[in-house]
């Protein structure tokens, strides 16, 4: 064993965290009503979130998405059915009109998204998600901006979870494949130790043998407590690592069960899994 825990976003200008479309990240407005966490109620909770971004229309409705510590839940539905926004919502940077976001029992949902990061809330985007100019290693260092303590063993850890990272330290991120890029991404968002690591479609582009190493290491992250929260394209195979599964349709929830059951589901293999 190597006694890796693991197994056992500031002036950037590659604007690594981005809303879709290139533009800065903007934290979004809360005008919804901030609720006490009920006894017994998941780690972290978007409870019945409506909102959507500037003036525009809602584009989540109601929606609730939860993850229990050192789970992992997974957000799964058609092309634009809501998941990413719905991630966004829990993150921060959405216009939230109705329902709460809390962590720990307590409402987060007036926080910025570095207020949220603060609190032990890690967030990976789809897309622009590293510093392709700087090398591997300056952006695990930029991950733990937050931290005033010594990143090192922070740092060993993560090069032990992906080993290729830490063959390619010194080599410039916007050098690596996808697959790669995507570890270092993932590596980044773990350098701020947090509680919950959030995934917008960590498997994006790449090839199967590549997801399925993702895959691992996302189960890996778990076993230590961290919980996960996931958009995933991979419906299938994503539903197969999740303790729990959210099917959205249109910004509101249809299914909501364990991984192992929704799978099960004459419903939602027809509907969403290709039968």
């Amino acid at each position: 064993m190597s006694g890796n825990a693991y197994q056992e976003d500031r002036g950037n200008k590659d604007r690594s965290i981005t809303k879709d479309g290139g533009g800065t990240l903007r934290p979004g407005r809360y005008s919804g009503e901030a609720q006490a966490g009920a006894e017994g109620e998941p780690f972290l909770i978007g409870d019945a979130m409506t909102g959507g971004y500037g003036g525009g229309a809602n584009i989540l409705h109601d929606c609730t998405i939860a993850v229990e510590k050192g789970q992992i839940a997974v957000i799964v539905g058609p092309n634009g059915a809501g998941k990413s926004t719905a991630m966004k919502a829990v993150f921060g940077m959405l216009d939230l009109r109705g329902g709460d976001v809390r962590l720990g029992g307590e409402s987060i949902a007036t926080l910025t998204p570095q207020a949220r990061v603060a609190k032990g809330m890690g967030f990976v985007p789809q897309t622009s998600n590293v510093f392709t100019s700087l090398t591997v290693e300056e952006n695990l260092e930029m991950g733990a901006f937050i931290r005033r303590d010594d990143i090192r063993q922070t740092m060993a850890q993560v090069y032990d979870l992906f080993p290729v990272l830490a063959e390619k330290r010194r080599q410039k991120a916007g050098e690596l494949s996808g697959g790669q890029r995507q570890q270092v991404a993932v590596g980044r968002a773990l350098m701020t130790e947090p509680q919950v690591l959030m995934l917008d479609e960590p498997t994006a582009g790449v090839s199967p043998i590549v997801m399925d190493e993702l895959f691992d290491r996302i189960i890996e992250v778990s076993r230590t407590g961290i919980s996960i929260l996931m958009v995933e394209q991979n419906a299938r195979q994503a539903l197969e690592i999740a303790d729990k599964g959210y099917v959205l349709v249109q910004g509101a929830n249809r299914y909501t069960d364990t991984g192992a059951a929704l799978l099960a589901d004459p419903e939602v293999r027809a509907s969403f899994l290709g039968g």
